[in-house]
């Protein structure tokens, strides 16, 4: 009998197997809308290696 990994994750699910559904730790937001607070959205920028909040060329002047 071939033992393939369909026959093994069939195994998994019919033994209640911890490996079988393992939900994942950390999940990020795919869309800035869903993002509730700013550090929240800061924090996922700094992830993404992004700038945020986004500022356009005349914002950057009047900084510096």
């Amino acid at each position: 009998m071939v033992r393939t990994r369909a026959w093994r994750r069939t195994q998994a699910r019919k033994c209640d197997n911890d490996k079988a559904v393992r939900p994942l730790k950390f999940k990020p937001e795919k869309n800035w809308k869903l993002l509730y607070t700013r550090a929240d959205k800061l924090v996922r920028a700094r992830q993404l290696g992004m700038s945020y909040p986004i500022r356009n060329t005349r914002q950057l002047l009047d900084l510096e």
